[in-house]
């Protein structure tokens, strides 16, 4: 990633708020009635499963907020136009009514405290920074919520992955909620809404998210989707689980390797046999992962992009041990179904550990124990693997 690039999710060169949205269709219908309308909600909820969409909608959504000349036919066909001067700022990344509020954002703050942080949440000096104003450490910040738009139609906020704010965060949110500026509308775009306060809750309007059905997901990897092999499209379409999105995930980062590496160390796990520095091997999938994320963007953090590859490499495994469980059970075996789900209960259980101390090589050490006991398999003789 080029560090002068605009540092915002849906300007060109990224397809999300450009290309349509797919499977989806009574949370479009939601968002397009609101159009209709004329009495747009300031605050809305869009949650759902990671992956499907949600703020794919939430910029294509903006697009069609921003735009002074919308026309009927642009409402029902979700479509915002690309070659007005409302879409090319939007494309360039510089709309000066559009904020996009996520993590990464802390990484050209103007605080220096929020640029070397290590982007695990969203904190409440980076709102305050971009959208609620205030003072942090001696410097004044403007409320932009509250600033008349700047080319007269709305001032739109996306705050991404919401469910990072910590409850300080959301409290200070809350207040903007109750009393909305004139011509702003707020979006929290969230996998865990259940993290967000009831209070903000019943203030939004929540629009619900869901997983692609399987002949969805066909048409959108025949339409849309990246090139694959065709030997690995089985694999991946279990591994999305009706997420395009994580199929996309899935392809740029290699998760395909990933598979082939550590087919052999699960097969001796599963034979019950401890297979020699597969520990190592998993840790070093993910540090590679995560030195190629801070490479490409300087403006990344580390601790987050192991998080993402610990999140990666969990998915993986997870999705050969339900392969298995699935095969395991058509066959009436109890035993391995039955150690197939504990199994998959050891890496959900290593995911929360990640989430608590992320010590790498740590956590996936525990997690290949967890598979290696719920296998039979006992500790392994002489150095650890």
């Amino acid at each position: 990633m080029n560090e002068d690039r605009p540092n915002l999710p849906g300007s060109l060169g990224d397809p999300r708020g450009r290309s349509p949205i797919l499977g989806q269709d009574a949370a479009l219908a939601e968002l397009r009635d609101a159009l209709r309308s004329g009495r747009m909600p300031a605050a809305w909820i869009l949650h759902g499963p990671e992956g499907v969409g949600k703020l794919s909608t939430a910029l294509r959504f903006a697009r069609l907020l921003l735009e002074p000349m919308l026309d009927d036919a642009s409402i029902d066909a979700f479509a915002p136009p690309l070659d007005t001067e409302s879409a090319r700022l939007l494309d360039a990344g510089t709309h000066p009514d559009l904020r996009v509020i996520r993590k990464e954002l802390a990484a050209t703050s103007e605080i220096p405290r929020l640029r070397e942080s290590k982007q695990r949440a969203i904190p409440i000096d980076l709102l305050r920074e971009h959208m609620l104003g205030g003072e942090i450490e001696g410097r004044r910040f403007e409320a932009l919520h509250a600033r008349t738009p700047y080319k007269g139609v709305r001032r739109v906020f996306i705050i991404d992955e919401a469910e990072l704010l910590n409850p300080q965060g959301q409290n200070a949110l809350l207040k903007t909620l109750e009393e909305p500026s004139p011509r702003t509308v707020i979006m929290l775009v969230t996998t865990r809404d259940e993290r967000m306060l009831p209070t903000v809750r019943s203030r939004c309007r929540r629009v619900p998210f869901r997983t692609l059905e399987p002949p969805a997901m066909q048409r959108w990897l025949d339409d849309a989707g990246p090139p694959i092999d065709a030997s690995d499209r089985d694999w991946l379409l279990q591994l999305a689980e009706g997420s395009p999105g994580r199929l996309l995930d899935a392809v740029s980062t290699g998760m395909v390797s990933w598979n082939a590496t550590i087919a052999p160390g699960m097969a001796r796990l599963e034979q019950g046999a401890w297979p020699a520095g597969f520990a190592d091997t998993l840790a070093e999938l993910v540090d590679e992962y995560a030195k190629a994320v801070v490479k490409a963007d300087k403006r990344a953090s580390k601790e987050a992009a192991n998080r993402t590859g610990l999140a990666n490499l969990a998915a993986v495994l997870a999705t050969r041990l339900r392969g298995r469980l699935e095969r395991a059970a058509e066959d009436g075996d109890d035993a391995t179904v039955e150690a197939c789900a504990r199994a998959i209960e050891r890496i959900a259980d290593a995911e929360i550990r990640a989430n608590r101390n992320l010590n790498l090589k740590f956590v996936v050490a525990g997690l290949v124990g967890g598979i290696a006991e719920s296998f039979g398999v006992g500790e392994p003789t002489g150095a650890a693997g």
